[in-house]
């Protein structure tokens, strides 16, 4: 007989998130489910996020909160510089038509990122309940958008929950060749320039991997956060120097 399917809180607004050790396991139909219900407002996503929560839900379904183990996770001084995409920066670099910006164009970004699908699921993952919530974080200064522009046009970037100097990075989308990877990149050399030690990516992919993610346990990436709360937010503004910080610990290359 199949396992039978675990109890799943259900969550009235405002209520406490479960220990994310509560969460689904690997046998389960969906591991890492710790909740449904609750409530998208600020505060909710400000102590989901603090408790290494976060919100995953198609349309039509109640809110549900996830907590994996293990967490797939971008230690900033691991990043992969590929060579490849080295070039690619040194190239954006030098062209006057291109920049990056921080938190110019939150809404477009978290609009072009709800047109994608994430892998794994049919349709996107972003939808009018989710824009809305993140659009009130970003307002409240939790939320913030990495952006490619080239020739006065935002063709790539990504957005991401930043709660202290802990980074919980949410979606991304590319219009243009490798956009969203020299957002990434000027995200990482951002944090390192600011002592920001890690980016959360949730789940598995070939391609976080590709960059120099890799999954931890559960509680390791817990104890990650609650260090990373603790410390000041950066003032959320990119500025040239920061790409050095990318050059500063070079990373073998495969």
């Amino acid at each position: 007989m199949p396992p039978s399917v675990p109890a799943l809180p259900w969550l009235a607004p405002e209520q406490d998130f479960p220990p994310g050790a509560q969460a689904w396991g690997r046998e389960s139909p969906a591991p890492g489910l710790l909740a449904a219900g609750g409530s998208l407002d600020v505060d909710s996503l400000r102590r989901a996020y603090s408790a290494g929560v976060f919100p995953w839900f198609s349309r039509n379904e109640p809110i549900l909160w996830w907590s994996p183990d293990p967490r797939m996770v971008l230690q900033t001084a691991q990043f992969k510089l590929h060579h490849s995409l080295r070039k690619t920066l040194a190239r954006f670099r030098r062209d006057a038509r291109c920049e990056v910006r921080f938190d110019s164009a939150f809404s477009t970004v978290i609009q072009a990122c709800s047109s994608r699908e994430r892998a794994g699921q049919s349709g996107t993952w972003i939808g009018p309940e989710m824009l809305n919530a993140y659009q009130a974080l970003h307002e409240a200064g939790f939320a913030h958008s990495v952006e490619t522009w080239v020739d006065g046009a935002l063709v790539g970037g990504l957005y991401a929950v930043s709660i202290g100097q802990a980074l919980f990075g949410e979606s991304m989308f590319a219009h243009a060749t490798d956009a969203s990877k020299i957002a990434l990149a000027a995200l990482v050399g951002f944090c390192r320039s600011h002592g920001m030690e890690m980016i959360d990516c949730q789940q598995n992919t070939r391609h976080l991997a590709s960059l120099g993610a890799a999954e931890v346990r559960r509680d390791a990436f817990l104890a990650q956060v609650a260090q990373q709360l603790a410390k000041a937010a950066p003032l959320w503004q990119f500025q040239p120097h920061h790409w050095e910080a990318l050059a500063a610990k070079p990373n073998p290359q495969p």
